[in-house]
């Protein structure tokens, strides 16, 4: 006999039934467990936040300054560029030598001898005494400058265009000895004067062998002042000297040794009547 299929099926709806009423009655019946006992919180205390409180500082009022008044200044005149001279080109005029000469330290024969000059050189000239009768020459471009008698050289050139120079420009002084002393002049005619002095005393071996005294003199010559050169071997010189100049005459001695000239002394002038 097959089974009835529908009452299975309400067997099983009613078994599944009561085990659900089972299973509720058990869950009633068993004790609720304990609730777990709330764990202490720690005391924790808040340190109050200070709110800082500000300060408020003052903007400053701002004073403004009054605006400036331009006020132009003088108008700048340029004043007129002065015109610079051209310093001139010192004058320097080629010579040739006529016959063989003695150069000298000053100009004039009576000063010590400096180098002697071979006939037929060329040299050149560089300068002149007031008159133009000495010059002072070189050799081209040289250093070594003495003083010749225009007379014995051949001037390619006017000699006067030539710069006149202080007769002592390359004068050589004596490191050992003085200024001669008792230097005096007195007038000893109308158109002379005589000037004198003490001895220079030279030690052994100092003498030059030539001209012992140079006078240098400036004194009137026929209404002009005129650049004398006077020699002496003697204690005096007599120096040409007329009235008759609106300039005073002046002068001034040396003694010589072999290293040179002592220091100048000036001549103390007797002035001509007028």
């Amino acid at each position: 006999m097959r089974p009835n299929p529908a009452k299975i099926r309400s067997s099983h709806a009613i078994l599944s039934g009561i085990t659900l009423l089972l299973l509720l009655a058990s869950c009633q019946l068993a004790p609720a467990a304990p609730s777990p006992e709330p764990s202490a919180s720690p005391t924790i205390s808040a340190t109050p936040s200070v709110t800082p409180t500000f300060t408020l500082t003052p903007t400053p009022t701002v004073t403004l300054t009054p605006t400036l008044t331009y006020t132009p200044t003088e108008t700048f005149t340029p004043t007129e560029t002065p015109t610079l001279t051209p310093t001139p080109t010192p004058v320097v005029l080629r010579i040739r030598i006529l016959e063989r000469a003695n150069c000298r330290y000053g100009p004039g024969a009576p000063f010590l001898y400096k180098y002697g000059l071979v006939a037929e050189s060329n040299m050149e000239a560089i300068g002149r005494d007031p008159a133009g009768t000495w010059l002072l020459i070189r050799a081209i471009g040289g250093t070594n400058p003495c003083w010749v008698n225009a007379t014995l050289v051949e001037v390619r050139g006017d000699r006067m265009a030539l710069p006149e120079v202080d007769p002592d420009i390359i004068q050589a002084w004596s490191p050992y000895y003085g200024a001669l002393t008792n230097v005096w002049a007195i007038r000893t005619a109308e158109n002379e004067v005589t000037v004198s002095w003490n001895q220079l005393v030279l030690r052994a071996g100092d003498d030059s062998l030539q001209t012992p005294y140079v006078i240098e003199a400036w004194t009137c010559q026929g209404g002009q002042i005129v650049f004398t050169v006077v020699g002496s071997w003697t204690l005096s010189a007599v120096v040409p000297d007329e009235p008759g100049c609106s300039e005073p005459s002046h002068g001034r001695v040396y003694g010589a040794e072999k290293h040179g000239y002592t220091p100048w002394m000036e001549i103390p002038w007797p002035q001509a009547d007028p």
